[in-house]
């Protein structure tokens, strides 16, 4: 080891990293070979040159900010769809075109889940979050359970046995308790061959100054690459390779905390699919002209998405003639790729994907060797955004859905105002009660009274009456007159096969 750690010193010497190894004397033997062991996997010239990227990309964003407002159009017309704006024939002409693609065993699922969900306030992965519904599911047990009965849907629609594959990308911080959490309850009833699980690329987070920072004396402070760190893992550990051998041809990408997500949307699929296109998005309306998210349009005639922060206020305000906002797409992180374009990117393009600098606190060790929590932000996250190969498309697309029937994520605890558990539940049980009004159900309060029908806001509080659908009743609402029209519900009630 003393050899090792000789070329080892001398290497983090060249990449201006000597301090990684400061503590070394201090280390028990396993301590010391678990540092070794992180430094191989970083080696010397690229941890030189993520450090110096860090740095100068800290630099220039602080000292000349990007702005696009001159150079930007919004996505045209012809490439756009929308829920709202097409009609019912031509909305079901899509979802038959999905789900004959499902039938084929071409479509698969792949989940974003690499993410810590530091701002939730938990110490496990998101996915194992429960928002509090009346049944207590966790977000992967819905989205399985999605998944499960999209699958019967195109059977019996085309009469053939037909799965489709759920792909989730985690990171060193999630892989393990997932795997764990989805071998403790059986895979949620998915079968076992059909879920297939891997890990992005760590990168080390850095100071101001340009060094990366020690969160332990033995252990270099790591984040995962971001969700555009997808590309690389999916080459890395042979993930297009098990595609092209089930079959797959359109992979359906979305991040794990969106509780009301489309697994697999038919009708999104159907859309890319009728358009020939080989990359698309999903896209919602903004809320409001400031609401802090990225919107999907053509910078200098090429797709991408651009950042509220790298446009002005008088861009963001800008209207169309009948009065919406002509940069109106909200990027939701909810995208169709083909497998040909996925292999495109992963095998020749990856490379030229630009970071992006996430500003966080990293907790660190003082030169004085003790643990330091900070109070401000002190480090520089590197990351890789999923969304940044819409440049490499050749026929790109987006579709605008409807937010409150596709679109609540869960990123913040209850003591922020929006994206939280509440809203996140709220945003679940108004669409199961819209559904169910929708089907003819009639809801009782506790006395037996009739509750009187109203729809409004989710944030404004909890619909009148409290109802689930399992997912694997109803896919997105179809079919549920079978079991509620005419019928007198209690409130809270709970729809799923235990209750038929």
């Amino acid at each position: 080891m003393e050899s090792e750690l000789g070329l080892k010193r001398k290497q983090m010497q060249e990449a201006s990293q000597e301090h990684l190894l400061s503590y070394w004397e201090e280390l028990t033997i396993e301590q010391r070979d678990s540092l070794l062991g992180e430094l191989r996997l970083l080696g010397p010239g690229e941890l030189r040159d993520h450090c110096q990227r860090a740095h100068e990309a800290y630099v220039r964003e602080r000292s000349c900010p990007q702005r696009l407002d001159d150079r930007m159009c919004p996505v045209p017309a012809e490439f756009l769809g929308s829920v709202k704006r097409s009609d019912q024939e031509q909305l079901r002409s899509w979802e038959e075109e999905g789900l004959h693609q499902i039938a084929q065993n071409k479509v698969a699922v792949l989940l974003l889940a690499g993410g810590q969900g530091t701002r939730l306030g938990v110490t496990y992965p998101k996915g194992m979050y429960s928002v509090g519904m009346p049944s207590g599911k966790t977000l992967y047990q819905i989205q399985a359970e999605r998944i499960i009965r999209l699958q019967k849907l195109a059977e019996e629609k085309y009469g053939t046995k037909c799965s489709v594959p759920w792909y989730i990308m985690t990171s060193e911080f999630t892989l393990n308790p997932t795997q764990t959490f989805f071998d403790e309850h059986n895979y949620f009833g998915v079968e076992r061959s059909d879920v297939i699980m891997f890990e992005q690329r760590m990168l080390p987070a850095v100071n101001f100054d340009g060094k990366a920072i020690l969160e332990r004396k033995d252990k270099v402070a790591m984040a995962p690459d971001g969700n555009g760190g997808l590309f690389k893992a999916l080459a890395d550990n042979h993930i297009l390779e098990d595609m092209e051998a089930r079959g797959i041809l359109y992979i359906h990408v979305y991040c794990v905390d969106n509780i009301l997500v489309k697994m697999a949307d038919p009708v999104f699929v159907g859309f890319c699919v009728s358009k020939g296109a080989d990359c698309g998005a999903k896209v919602v309306e903004k809320a409001y002209p400031a609401e802090p998210v990225g919107v999907v349009c053509q910078v200098n005639d090429i797709y991408q998405v651009v950042e509220y922060s790298e446009i002005s206020p008088e861009t963001a305000e800008k209207q169309n003639p009948d009065g919406s906002l002509t940069y109106n797409a909200g990027n939701i992180c909810n995208h169709f790729f083909t497998l040909e374009f996925l292999k495109r990117v992963a095998e020749t393009l990856e490379s030229q994907l630009g970071y992006h600098v996430a500003i966080k606190k990293v907790p660190y060790i003082n030169k004085e060797g003790n643990l330091v929590k900070p109070v401000q932000p002190n480090g520089i996250k590197m990351e890789k955004f999923v969304f940044d190969v819409f440049q490499f498309a050749k026929n790109f697309v987006a579709f605008e859905v409807i937010r409150e029937e596709e679109f609540s994520p869960l990123k913040n605890a209850d003591t922020a105002e929006k994206d939280t558990p509440t809203t996140a539940r709220r945003s679940l049980l108004w669409q199961h009660y819209r559904w169910a009004v929708k089907a003819g159900a009639k809801f009782r309060d506790a006395r037996g009274h009739i509750i009187e029908q109203r729809f409004g806001n989710p944030e404004l509080g909890d619909p009148p009456a409290v109802c689930e659908i399992s997912p694997l009743i109803s896919y997105f609402g179809e079919d549920l007159e079978l079991y509620l029209n005419n019928k007198d519900i209690s409130s809270p009630f709970i729809l799923d096969n235990q209750r038929l």
